[in-house]
């Protein structure tokens, strides 16, 4: 498959990370030549250097003979522009990343493919669903849905209240009330050595946990309520919530939290913005102000508040007040963290979740690169790795065969399966038949080796 993308940031570069390891003809197209040489550097892919909307160069890299043409620079004119020029010369398909949320409303999907875009992706509004998953599950800083909700990814880091502290992998199962079934199981830990280094460590049967540890689970539905026991929390509804922030992301959240009955405060710096946003977002407070002030926080109550949620375009400022925003007592701090490298700083100085919009981005269209096969994809970020939802097809050769079957289980679990809109947490002897959908955790590495099993 030729797959060309246009721009070569974190989204670009991630993206293609994804893509490269399956054999496909990458062309990466960027102006920046640092970037370019480092994704050269790194991946098994070429790297062009030029405007992703010139004919000349659209021409020299043959877009025309592009099976999917996907452009994801920060710009969104540019993106819209390369794309429609794209699918004119003959590219079979077109994604380009978007900002305006006009774009995404039902009314404009026609106009906008007739233009020749095929798919458009909104990392806002990406970014806004995630939180608002994050808000709904207190105790976790990763939440991702599989199969209409039957399955999540759930990760947390496990503290002293943890009920499974010191138990090993084998002992740690629950079961449902009949004792038949398993209800979640565990896929990836995270841990720190002396040095302060992070390694990772695929669950067995005598693994321990660990205080520190950050954990990740494949749950059924059913089980959400028995991972709050063993972690020794309780549900919470976090009805007050303060948003920092009055970008695209700010405002997508306040809007998904207020029509679901959360009272939200927005705070924005710009006065000229926090008046506009006033006359626009009748349900939300909007208060004029910088969130890194302490003495504003107290005033605005920030002592009554569940959550702090901090989505300005600056990774230090997200980060510093959600240190501020802990230090009030605030029960949940979730930062929008554009520089991957500060992912394992914020978790180290207490902040719960963070959100990075670009990595939410790469993964959502490499869903639609493998239509039929990848029904949804996540990443971890800690981890060099993917959880992927695929559809196993009647020829598939994964089809009839038992979990024990799976040839490739040093580096990739079968986690999940969902059977006529039922989840199932599978023993090593569960068949897997046509039409189930199946969850797996798998190594970055051996994507394409479990995807074409699935296939």
């Amino acid at each position: 498959m030729k797959i060309i993308i246009g721009g070569a940031g974190e989204v670009g570069f991630h993206l293609a990370k994804l893509l490269s390891n399956e054999l496909n003809d990458i062309i990466i197209v960027d102006m920046d030549k640092d970037k370019l040489a480092f994704i050269e550097n790194n991946l098994d892919v070429m790297a062009f250097r030029g405007d992703i909307t010139s004919f000349k160069a659209l021409r020299e890299i043959k877009a025309d003979e592009a099976d999917m043409f996907i452009t994801v620079t920060h710009l969104q004119n540019t993106n819209l522009t390369s794309a429609m020029i794209a699918k004119k010369m003959g590219a079979k398909k077109t994604i380009a990343r978007i900002s305006n949320p006009e774009f995404l409303h039902p009314d404009n999907q026609l106009w906008v493919k007739s233009l020749g875009i095929d798919i458009i992706i909104s990392p806002e509004q990406l970014a806004a669903s995630e939180i608002y998953s994050l808000i709904q599950q207190s105790a976790f800083n990763t939440m991702h849905s599989f199969a209409n909700g039957q399955l999540f990814l759930a990760g947390t880091i496990l503290d002293k209240d943890a009920k499974i502290l010191n138990k090993k992998f084998k002992d740690m199962y629950l079961t449902s009330k009949g004792g038949v079934e398993n209800l979640f199981m565990p896929i990836a830990i995270i841990r720190s050595n002396e040095r302060g280094e992070y390694y990772t460590i695929i669950p067995e049967n005598d693994t321990e946990f660990q205080i520190g540890d950050q954990i990740y689970f494949i749950v059924k539905k059913s089980g959400i309520i028995e991972i709050y026991k063993i972690l020794g929390k309780k549900q919470e509804y976090f009805k007050n919530i303060i948003i920092l922030g009055g970008g695209s992301i700010g405002i997508k959240t306040s809007k998904i939290l207020s029509e679901n009955k959360h009272n939200v405060k927005l705070i924005e710096i710009n006065r000229h913005k926090a008046f506009d946003l006033a006359d626009e977002m009748s349900s939300t407070l909007i208060i004029n102000g910088d969130g890194r002030d302490g003495e504003l926080l107290v005033e605005e109550g920030i002592s009554d508040s569940d959550a702090f949620i901090a989505v300005t375009g600056s990774s230090e400022t997200n980060i510093m007040s959600c240190l501020l925003a802990k230090s009030k007592g605030v029960k949940k701090t979730i930062a929008l963290v554009e520089n991957i490298d500060y992912i394992h700083l914020a978790q180290e100085v207490g902040i719960n979740a963070f959100i990075n919009k670009k990595l939410l981005t790469a993964d959502s269209i490499f869903r639609y690169i493998r239509p039929g096969e990848v029904m949804d994809v996540t990443g971890i970020s800690d981890l060099d790795a993917e959880v992927l939802e695929f559809k196993i097809q009647e020829n598939s050769t994964a089809a009839y065969k038992k979990i024990s079957d799976f040839p490739y289980q040093q580096d990739a679990i079968i986690a999940g399966i969902v059977r006529r809109n039922e989840g199932w947490i599978p023993t090593q002897d569960f068949i897997l038949e046509p039409l189930d959908r199946v969850v797996v955790f798998s190594q970055a590495n051996i994507i394409s080796k479990v995807t074409k099993y699935f296939k």
